[in-house]
């Protein structure tokens, strides 16, 4: 269920990277919400020029102030880090040694395995077994009882809401194509020749094959290989996946439709569209992803389509639905508009 009993009391919260685009979104929506008390929005760095956030003007009156992993943990309950890897990978194990809650939108926590971590991840030696993937729809025992959350990916998110009820029921073939198109700002705030006006702009191009990260997170939740194409669109924020698939023989429509209503009836975010296909103008500022699919009966053929908004659901929103279920908040609160 995705309601639970709401605290009275507040929670002291900060935020660490507040200045990129996933944690000025994590300030806008704590700044929102009822069970928070937001104590810092640091940035990223120690430097003293520190910018301000103009498009949470009376949204939030606070001040970004300098990244102090010190206060952070001597003055909050949970934290959010919305940082580069390697400064995770450093500071999210002290915040929980000294008792913070810590919700991590890095990468650096998500990959169990030694081998597959060094090769994507090399900032982490070791991982605590404590650490949560944090899917609230798939993990939600897990991510009540974890002190260290590792939010996921933007693509995997959607990957792993659409695949993993089907592959656990046992309908699906093995072999599975994830073609996923993300807007621009997934690639971060930091420019790069590849994410200028000018070369991303009426353009859409392909990029990381074989050699995406997130491709290893998507086959880790799923237990299984699948060939994973990330696409750059020209879109500030979004992303749409077109999932290609074989159905197991005598798997039908109805057991795909049957499956994901008993996965998601009770989810507050996963919104199930059937043959209407969804688009990204649908979900986009919001902590929603829709599904929606197509069944060719003569050849097995099944076709998903997911859309989320990669800044929310696929980022800030979902560490704030994870901070929900740790504290024992309305898993909506400060995410139902």
């Amino acid at each position: 269920m995705h309601k639970s009993q709401s605290r009275r009391e507040t929670v002291r919260v900060g935020v660490a990277g507040a200045t990129g685009y996933a944690g000025q979104e994590l300030v806008r929506l704590l700044a929102r919400h009822p069970g928070v008390e937001l104590r810092f929005a640091m940035s990223s760095g120690a430097s003293d020029r520190v910018p301000s956030l103009p498009a949470l003007a009376r949204l939030w009156d606070g001040a970004v102030s300098s990244f102090a992993p010190d206060r952070l943990a001597a003055d909050t309950d949970a934290v959010f880090l919305a940082l580069p890897d390697p400064a995770a990978a450093e500071v999210a194990p002290a915040l929980v040694t000294a008792g913070r809650r810590v919700f991590d939108l890095s990468g650096v926590f998500r990959l169990r395995d030694a081998g597959q971590r060094a090769r994507w991840y090399p900032e982490v030696a070791s991982l605590d077994g404590a650490v949560a993937y944090g899917l609230p729809e798939r993990n939600r025992e897990r991510i009540r009882a974890a002190r260290l959350v590792a939010c996921p990916g933007c693509y995997p998110t959607a990957a792993l809401l659409t695949l993993a009820p089907l592959f656990a029921g046992g309908l699906l073939e093995d072999d599975v194509i994830i073609d996923a198109k993300s807007g621009v700002s997934g690639a971060g705030k930091t420019p790069s020749e590849r994410t200028h006006f000018s070369e991303c702009h009426d353009s859409v191009s392909a990029y990381g094959i074989f050699s995406h990260r997130h491709g290893a997170e998507i086959e880790q939740e799923l237990g299984l290989p699948v060939t994973f194409v990330p696409h750059l669109v020209p879109l500030n924020r979004g992303i749409l996946e077109t999932i290609y698939a074989r159905l197991r023989p005598g798997v039908s429509d109805k057991d795909v439709a049957a499956v994901l209503d008993a996965a998601y009836r009770d989810a507050a975010f996963v919104r199930l569209l059937g043959a209407e296909l969804p688009h990204i103008k649908h979900v986009v500022h919001t902590n929603f992803c829709d599904i929606g699919w197509r069944v060719d009966a003569a050849s097995r053929r099944l076709v998903l389509v997911a859309c989320l908004d990669n800044l929310v659901k696929g980022a800030a929103g979902q560490a704030v639905q994870n901070f929900n279920l740790a504290f024992g908040f309305d898993e909506r609160a400060g995410l139902w508009a």
